[in-house]
């Protein structure tokens, strides 16, 4: 049976996944802006991130470019959001028990930090690709 008392702080699990239809859209919807606020909280990384991607994203829009091009270039900046968002999870789970650092634990947090790099320089280099394709050719 589920409990549903004010001191429960962590919600039933099986109740939670039995959930269907709109409910569950709007408590999933609810968990990501959770986990969107938690995130801006507590990582610098991703504050910079977004930061970069609010200034960006009106630049890409307004270059007189294709629009799959500018999909392209918000589709990158999203993407590197995405992985930084992944990345502190990761961080999250292995500092969830200590934050001693074991071999796997560094494998971990050093992996997911090398997903970021790589978004990073995807999301830069297809940066310099198209706008340098129209802006900087000879």
């Amino acid at each position: 049976m589920h409990d549903e008392s004010a001191n429960s702080a962590v919600p039933d699990r099986a109740f939670e996944k039995r959930k269907r239809g709109l409910r569950r859209v709007v408590d999933a919807t609810h968990y990501s802006l959770d986990g969107l606020r938690a995130a801006w909280a507590g990582e610098d990384a991703f504050r910079q991130e977004i930061m970069l991607t609010l200034i960006l994203t009106p630049v890409a829009l307004v270059l007189p470019i294709a629009l799959a091009e500018k999909i392209l270039l918000v589709g990158v900046l999203m993407l590197v959001l995405m992985v930084e968002l992944l990345n502190s999870a990761i961080e999250a789970a292995v500092d969830r028990d200590s934050l001693e650092i074991d071999s796997l634990g560094k494998r971990a947090k050093d992996v997911g930090s090398a997903a970021v790099m790589l978004a990073l320089l995807l999301a830069g280099g297809t940066w310099i690709a198209i706008v340098g394709w129209y802006f900087f050719r000879a």
